[in-house]
């Protein structure tokens, strides 16, 4: 039996993915499973090869999905499906996202070893922390920590996504604007200058040269170590 036609103005079945759509997430799936292998301890020759392929990939994958998105589409504000869709809606995809979220975040403030932090050769790291080794000493001539390598996630998807929600809200300057803030502060302030700070730094506490968000007035004793 053939199913009717909805004269809905809200379509209660929505469209599957295009094929946009499915490049993006096949390619962004890349630099995800790299992530995913290094998170459970696998440790991958040629690191600064792989950190590449992992940030560009997701990067890259974004933006595809994005394109098959939205391009086709009018202007204007787009949130159908959301209550149908497993991420949004409390569904299995949506659990299962919290729950690796949650727990990386655990590991990341409590148990950072287990991301693979000093647990290598003579203090050295292992694991998705040692993934991020190169780019660390390329800006400060040491190991990462998994504060930079969290830093550095950050700031990728914060690019990334603030791209999406640029195409998604074109419509709107005031979203424009607002979000090429956030890529700019986010890039810049919060995250290469703080870093080059730290390398150029020769003080034995370098924390107060890179934390620029506590800057004054918010935190009046950030200036005392200089």
């Amino acid at each position: 039996m053939s199913q009717e036609k909805s004269m809905s103005i809200a379509q209660p079945h929505p469209e599957g993915m295009d094929g946009m759509q499915k490049l993006g997430l096949g390619v962004a799936g890349i630099g995800l499973s790299i992530l995913l292998i290094t998170w459970f301890g696998v440790t991958l020759n040629n690191s600064a090869l792989f950190l590449t392929t992992a940030l560009s990939t997701i990067t890259l994958g974004v933006v595809l999905y994005t394109k098959g998105t939205y391009n086709n589409l009018p202007e204007g504000i787009k949130n159908n499906g959301i209550w149908l869709n497993s991420f949004t809606n409390r569904g299995v995809l949506g659990w299962i996202a919290g729950i690796i979220l949650t727990s990386f975040y655990c590991f990341l403030y409590w148990f950072p070893e287990y991301l693979g932090l000093g647990t290598g050769t003579e203090g050295g790291n292992q694991g998705i922390i040692a993934l991020f080794d190169p780019l660390s000493q390329f800006f400060k001539s040491q190991n990462a920590s998994q504060w930079f390598m969290y830093g550095t996630l950050y700031t990728v998807l914060i690019l990334a996504l603030g791209f999406k929600f640029i195409v998604k809200y074109r419509h709107n300057r005031y979203q424009i604007i607002r979000t090429i803030s956030v890529m700019i502060a986010q890039l810049f302030l919060a995250y290469l200058i703080p870093e080059i700070m730290e390398g150029l730094s020769d003080h034995p506490d370098k924390y107060f040269t890179k934390d620029l968000k506590y800057f004054w007035p918010l935190n009046y004793y950030f200036f005392e170590p200089w």
